[in-house]
C-alpha cells in the first residue's frame, strides 16, 4: 500500500466555512475563535501551532506561531499570519462585543488572557457549533477513512501471523502496531477529554478482558502499571481462551476502529455464543437504524436484544461496570458526534460515521465482542472495516 500526503483541498476548506458562518451569525457573534487544533485543523488544513479567528462575513484569519511556511504549503486559506504573542491579533479584529471561543477545552488562564487583550466582551462556547459540522462526513473524508479501513483490514489479517502461545498481550501490540505504523497508521488517537490516556490498541486476553479501569469502556485491561492502568499487560497469552484485539487506526488525521476476536487452538463455547450474539445486534440494530429509529432507543433495542438471547448481565460489561452506550460517532475524533447511547436522543443520518461496538464480559474470565467502524448512506450502510467477522482460530 502506497502513502502519500493529502492536502485538504481549497474547496473542501471553502464548503465547511460557508456552513459555519451562518452558525456564528446566528449566534450574534462578532467572531469565533478556534483554538483547539483539531478544529483549526477540519477549518484550514493545518495543524501548526496557530488558530483560526473566524467572521460572520470576511475572510477568516489563520494566526500562526510556529511553523509559519508550513501552514502557508498545508492550508488554502489567504489571511495567514504571523504572530509571536496573542497581543499581536488587535489591529486585525475591529470592535468585538460577543466573541465565541471553545470553551470546553481551552484553558481557564487562555481564556482570562483573550479577554483582557479584547476588552470587556462576553466569551461563548463554540465547540458546539464544529461538532455539529463534523458529524457529517464529505466525500473527501470518506476516502481518507476508506484507507484508513484498509489499513485496519490489513493490520487484522495479519494478527495470526505474529500470535502464539507465551506472547505477551503488550508484545503482540507492538508488533502489530510496528506492522500498522508501515502502512501508514499515524500511532495516535485523538479525544476530546481531559486526562484520557491510552494505547491505539487493546490486547486482552482471558480475565483481562473482564478488568475495568479508568477508561468508559464495557472493559479497560490491566495495563502494565498504577501509572497506566489501561489496555494491553504483561499477560502470557494461552490456549483455549478468548483473545479480543480492538485496533483502532489514524490515517491523515482520521480514526477508524475496529474490533475481532482470536483463540488459540479453540474458543470456549460460552465465547462462541455470546460473540454470535454480538454479531446479531450489530446488524439488527443497523437495521433499524436504516429504519429511523433514535439513537437513545436503539441502545435500549440492543439491551432488549442482549437480554432475549440470555446475556443482559454481560452486555456492555457487568454489574456497577456497564456502560450506556452502544456507538459512537468517528472521524478527526475517536469519540464525536452521533452516539448511539442513552442520553443522545437523535436520529442517525445519511453522511455520518460511527463505530458499534456490542460487547460481552465475563468477570474473572474474559470478554468478547465485535465492532466496525459504519458509514451511513441514503437508504443504506456501508460497513467500511469489512473484514471477514468469524473468530479467527490460530
Amino acid at each position: 500500500m502506497s502513502h502519500r500526503i493529502r492536502h485538504t483541498p481549497k474547496a473542501e476548506i471553502e464548503s465547511r466555512l460557508e456552513r459555519l458562518k451562518p452558525l456564528v451569525e446566528k449566534a450574534s457573534l462578532d467572531g469565533a475563535f478556534f483554538h483547539y487544533k483539531i478544529d483549526y485543523f477540519y477549518l484550514s488544513g493545518t495543524m501548526q501551532d496557530a488558530f483560526l479567528y473566524v467572521r460572520p462575513e470576511g475572510e477568516p484569519i489563520l494566526f500562526v506561531r510556529r511553523e509559519l511556511g508550513r501552514a502557508q504549503r498545508e492550508s488554502p486559506l489567504e489571511e495567514i499570519v504571523p504572530i509571536k504573542t496573542f497581543r499581536d491579533i488587535k489591529p486585525f479584529l475591529g470592535p468585538l462585543k460577543r466573541v465565541g471561543m471553545q470553551l470546553d477545552v481551552v484553558p481557564y488562564a487562555m481564556a482570562m488572557k483573550f479577554r483582557e487583550i479584547l476588552g470587556d466582551v462576553t466569551l461563548v462556547d463554540v465547540s458546539p457549533l464544529t461538532q455539529q459540522l463534523r458529524k457529517y462526513k464529505s466525500p473527501f473524508e470518506i476516502s481518507i477513512l476508506e484507507r484508513a479501513a484498509a489499513i485496519s483490514n490489513q493490520v487484522y489479517d495479519a494478527v495470526p501471523d505474529f500470535l502464539r502461545e507465551g506472547l505477551r498481550e503488550i508484545e503482540l501490540g507492538g508488533m502489530l502496531e510496528n506492522f500498522a505504523k508501515s502502512l501508514g497508521h499515524e500511532g495516535l488517537l485523538r479525544v476530546r477529554s481531559l486526562n484520557y490516556e491510552a494505547y491505539t490498541w487493546h490486547i486482552l486476553s482471558g480475565r483481562t478482558g473482564s478488568i475495568v479501569s479508568q477508561s468508559d469502556s464495557p472493559m479497560g485491561g490491566l495495563g502494565l502499571s498504577p501509572a497506566f492502568p489501561v489496555g494491553a499487560s504483561m499477560k502470557k497469552m494461552k490456549r483455549g481462551e478468548p483473545i479480543l484485539v480492538d485496533f483502532g487506526i489514524s490515517y491523515h488525521g482520521y480514526h477508524v476502529d475496529q474490533t475481532r476476536m482470536y483463540a488459540i487452538g479453540h474458543m470456549p463455547e460460552p465465547f462462541v455464543k455470546a460473540y454470535n450474539v454480538c454479531r446479531d445486534i450489530q446488524y439488527r440494530v443497523l437495521d433499524k437504524a436504516l429504519e429511523g429509529m433514535r439513537t437513545a432507543d436503539l441502545f435500549m433495542y440492543s439491551k432488549q436484544l442482549a437480554e432475549d438471547a440470555g446475556f443482559g448481565e454481560n452486555y456492555l460489561g457487568y454489574g456497577l461496570h456497564k456502560v450506556n452506550f452502544l456507538g459512537h460517532g468517528i472521524g478527526l475524533e475517536l469519540a464525536e458526534l452521533p452516539f448511539i447511547a442513552r442520553t443522545h436522543d437523535y436520529p442517525l443520518e445519511a453522511g455520518m460515521t460511527f463505530a458499534i461496538e456490542p460487547k460481552m464480559v465475563f468477570p474473572n474470565m474474559g470478554a468478547c465482542g465485535i465492532e466496525n467502524t459504519v458509514l451511513l448512506e441514503p437508504g443504506g450502510y456501508r460497513i467500511l472495516t469489512n473484514r471477514d467477522e468469524q473468530i479467527t482460530i490460530v
